[in-house]
């Protein structure tokens, strides 16, 4: 359930992200702290959405909580409201695949143009996991025209759909 910004601290604490709402914050560290309850977890993801609609990292949360738990449409459902989000708060089109380098700054290590990065990378595991892998591949192109430096970790999936790859052609 964690993103690459998020980071614990102290007194097991998580911190989600920047300029978070306290009571949003406060159903962030529940849902974490109940995450082996996925009901529970759900509910306190639920609650900090309903108080912060527009806020990417509970998006993520969520679609994170979607995806370890097996439910992939669900998590894809939310991965794109999440790119549709951060695509209107930072200014650039969600079409993906009419983006470069100068429709954003992809290189911020925080804010929309990060979430939408994150949440490519999550669109391309998931849809390799639902076996599209025509689709994953065409995600990843995009992240490694978006993030070259691989900022986001992508590489980890090209890796895996490298090896399906090298499975399917033995």
């Amino acid at each position: 359930m964690y993103s690459g910004n998020v980071h614990r601290l102290d007194h097991g604490r998580v911190h989600f992200g920047f300029d978070l709402d306290p009571e949003v914050d406060d159903h962030l560290q529940r849902a974490t702290a109940v995450v082996a309850d996925r009901d529970r977890s759900l509910r306190a993801l639920n609650e900090a959405r309903r108080c912060a609609p527009d806020q990417l990292d509970v998006l993520q949360a969520l679609y994170k909580l979607h995806f370890y738990g097996g439910e992939l449409q669900q998590a894809l459902d939310v991965v794109y409201q999440s790119l549709i989000k951060a695509a209107i708060q930072g200014g650039f089109s969600h079409d993906w695949s009419s983006l470069d380098l100068h429709s954003a700054d992809w290189r911020q290590r925080r804010g929309p143009a990060r979430s939408f990065l994150y949440s490519l990378k999550a669109l391309a595991f998931i849809r390799l996991r639902q076996n599209d892998v025509a689709e994953s591949a065409s995600v990843l192109d995009v992240l490694q025209r978006l993030d070259p430096q691989d900022m986001v970790g992508a590489q980890v999936i090209r890796d895996l759909l490298a090896g399906l790859r090298d499975d399917d052609d033995e």
